[in-house]
């Protein structure tokens, strides 16, 4: 028997406060299949698609075959995020590396479009995910009716609200507040590494650079420059004075 999901109150967040914005730059791009005039629109919105899951997807981490339904119509944009969700290269990536909260922080974040509320929030999607699984743990959350209401079956999920017309600065973005790995597992690999420290101490901009013809340029040569000592070949000991010519006079 499933146990049903644990209440929890929502708090307050930007998400769930009504806007009234006017469109801008500030504003995220919503991507969806509704207003594709082209291929190359599609190609964008599987790559916002991968930003928004992976952050980043190297060339082995994609999914051909989820691309080539999604390009053909054979399945929706929603479909395909759960494929994404469902990869081996998130389960590897994101569940295997972090405990089932930060699991949940991670899933809602990229999926919901926001933070958790709280720490019941948290630990009631956690016994979602150690009593259905991730499998049903994903389709929760993208049958929910807070997933359908704001993006359907067709956009690509984003930060909601990241930005408000009030405040000088936005939200941090998803992927910076939550790394991909947790605290223990990023010591377990060696974050973060300083291999690059001395490098970017040396660095110098390229305004501060010398130009032709600066002696700094010729510093270095000067110093590999090594004089060498020449002894003398005949000392004051050894001088004879049978040896110094001179003027001799006429008697």
């Amino acid at each position: 028997m499933a146990i049903p999901l644990l209440n929890y109150s929502p708090s307050t967040q930007n998400p769930r406060v009504e806007g009234f914005d006017a469109a801008g730059d500030e504003q995220p791009r919503a991507f969806s299949a509704d207003n594709l005039l082209d291929s190359t629109d599609m190609d964008a919105l599987i790559e916002a698609a991968y930003r928004q899951i992976f952050f980043h997807a190297f060339k082995w981490d994609r999914e051909a075959f989820l691309e080539s339904q999604l390009r053909n119509g054979q399945i929706t944009v929603r479909d395909f995020i759960r494929g994404l969700l469902l990869s081996k290269t998130f389960y590897n990536s994101f569940y295997e590396k972090n405990n089932n909260y930060r699991f949940v922080e991670h899933c809602v974040g990229r999926i919901l479009g926001r933070s958790v509320y709280n720490e019941r929030e948290k630990i009631a999607w956690s016994i979602v995910v150690a009593t259905k699984g991730i499998q049903g743990f994903v389709d929760e959350l993208l049958d929910s009716e807070e997933y359908l209401s704001n993006f359907g079956f067709d956009a690509v999920p984003y930060q909601r609200r990241r930005f408000l017309a009030s405040r000088s600065e936005g939200e941090i973005p998803t992927n910076v507040k939550l790394p991909r790995y947790d605290a223990y597992y990023r010591s377990v690999l060696g974050f973060p590494q300083s291999i690059w420290q001395a490098q970017v101490k040396r660095f110098v901009p390229q305004e501060k650079q010398p130009t032709a013809g600066n002696p700094q340029l010729f510093l270095e040569m000067a110093r590999k420059v090594q004089p060498v000592a020449v002894s003398a070949r005949v000392t004051t000991a050894n001088i004879s004075l049978a040896q110094v010519p001179y003027r001799k006079t006429a008697s």
